[in-house]
């Protein structure tokens, strides 16, 4: 998280990307640190996955992922 908002204070559009079981303590660090930074949560686990399954993980987190990229900043 300290490294996407580093990037962003240096004007590079960024987004912090975790799995689902981490939701809860990226929200909770992001507000005790008082950073603003663009999340995006996709399916867990990522590790034993094949090739096929993690191109469907990053595929299914796309559309998400453009978005916090190109929208509005907050």
């Amino acid at each position: 998280m300290h490294d996407i908002d580093d990037l962003e204070r240096r004007g590079i559009p960024s987004v912090f990307v975790a799995s689902e079981p981490f939701r809860s303590a990226a929200v909770t660090q992001t507000e005790a640190l008082g950073l603003d930074v663009a999340r995006v949560f996709v399916e867990h686990p990522i590790q034993d996955r094949t090739d096929d399954e993690i191109r469907n993980i990053a595929d299914q987190a796309f559309d998400a992922l453009v978005a916090e990229l190109t929208g509005p900043a907050s």
